[in-house]
């Protein structure tokens, strides 16, 4: 090893012991958000730190170091920010796509409580017509039976009527028969008597 990295080598060691409790610390952390930023911000320290060495030492290898470890935390931020927004608009996605499934469900819901609430009109509307239609059989049932009851009353009325007309006709048939046979009678009892009373005159002479 040569006497002009000693320095580097040293200074390097003793950036990684010093990080080497937050490096466990984060270690179990796990990840997330909070833990990528920590992260980040220890990076940066750490090339900081080195850029500081660097520069002090007059160390060439040091301050690319911490160049590359500089652009190395910025690639990692960039790349963490890019997970971010498509995170984000994963998340977005997500949840339009959760939107459009609640309205879709919500849709199918309403079209769902639309097509009962049809079916429960039509079938009321099926009994009211079916209640209709028996009420107005029943009026013409009602109707027909009372006129038939009428049509059947008047008939008998009027058979009544002739028989009671047949009766006064036979009545005053035999009124009028019993009449002529009265009067027949009577005319010969009056020829009876004048044929007696002629008789007796001739005795009589």
């Amino acid at each position: 090893m040569r006497l002009k990295t000693i320095p580097r080598v040293a200074a390097d060691a003793s950036l990684r012991a010093a990080r080497l409790p937050a490096d466990a610390v984060l270690g179990v952390a796990g990840r997330g958000r909070d833990v990528n930023t920590a992260k980040l911000a220890l990076d940066r320290m750490d090339a900081t730190l080195r850029a500081g060495a660097g520069a002090v030492l007059g160390d060439e290898g040091l301050k690319r170091d911490a160049q590359l470890r500089f652009r190395a935390a910025d690639e990692r931020e960039r790349a963490a920010r890019l997970r971010g927004q498509a995170q984000s608009r994963s998340q977005a996605a997500a949840g339009e796509a959760e939107a459009r499934r609640e309205q879709a469900s919500d849709q199918r819901e309403q079209a769902a409580e639309r097509a009962e609430q049809r079916r429960k009109d039509a079938e009321k509307k099926r009994k009211e017509t079916k209640t209709q239609a028996t009420k107005t059989a029943s009026r013409r049932q009602s109707a027909a039976e009372k006129k038939a009851q009428e049509k059947k009353q008047a008939a008998d009325e009027k058979a009544k009527r002739e028989r009671l007309e047949q009766l006064e006709a036979k009545k005053q048939a035999l009124e009028e028969k019993e009449g002529a046979l009265a009067a027949k009678d009577e005319s010969a009892r009056l020829a009876d008597a004048a044929a007696a009373a002629k008789a007796e005159r001739k005795s009589a002479s």
